[in-house]
């Protein structure tokens, strides 16, 4: 993955690299369902239109995984099931405590994503320009969603510290889990 030697017992390459593309999909189908599940609930509330415009991004970079697992036959993370239906019961949960809530679950969500991507681009090196190029514009329109979260009222939300607490803690296990289920 760079251009520095591997340690003893570090995976191989084709390894780390089928990972890499198996957490970013799940994720990346995590995020669209969270959106799916928002928009259920606020379909007819004033952000729906920034939270269809979040989602639009994130269905386009789902179908940029996707296209990277089938090109480099990469099993897809066996959770997806699970992703399914925690990443739409997220969305509409925090949909219900209304739209600060969405927007702070955006916020605790994108916060971990870019750290995650932000090691990934460190990670890739020879080689990897191209995926390397793919995460880095990725990450920043995660950064934005980030920033748009904030923006729509996210630090408003009831309970806020909690809240995002509670959801960055369970984005990193799910990111855990993907790469090794």
């Amino acid at each position: 993955m760079n251009d520095t030697r591997d340690l003893p017992g570090d995976p191989p390459r084709q390894r780390k690299l089928a990972q890499m593309l198996r957490v970013d999909h799940a994720g990346e189908y995590g995020a669209a369902r969270i959106y799916a599940g928002q928009l259920a609930v606020l379909r007819n509330n004033p952000c729906a239109a920034v939270i269809r415009g979040m989602a639009e991004q994130e269905r386009r970079h789902l179908e940029t995984f996707e296209a990277l697992v089938k090109g480099n036959r990469v099993r897809p993370t066996a959770l997806m099931p699970l992703w399914h239906v925690a990443g739409f019961a997220l969305g509409a949960a925090t949909a219900l405590l209304g739209e600060k809530a969405a927007m702070a679950c955006t916020v605790a969500v994108e916060s971990v994503i870019d750290a995650h991507y932000a090691n990934q681009e460190a990670a890739l090196g020879v080689g990897d320009e191209a995926l390397k190029a793919t995460i880095a514009r990725f990450r920043q329109e995660e950064k934005e969603h980030h920033d748009t979260g904030l923006a729509h009222g996210a630090e408003e939300a009831p309970g806020y510290g909690l809240l995002i607490s509670a959801i960055k803690t369970a984005t990193r296990m799910a990111i855990w889990l993907s790469i090794r289920v």
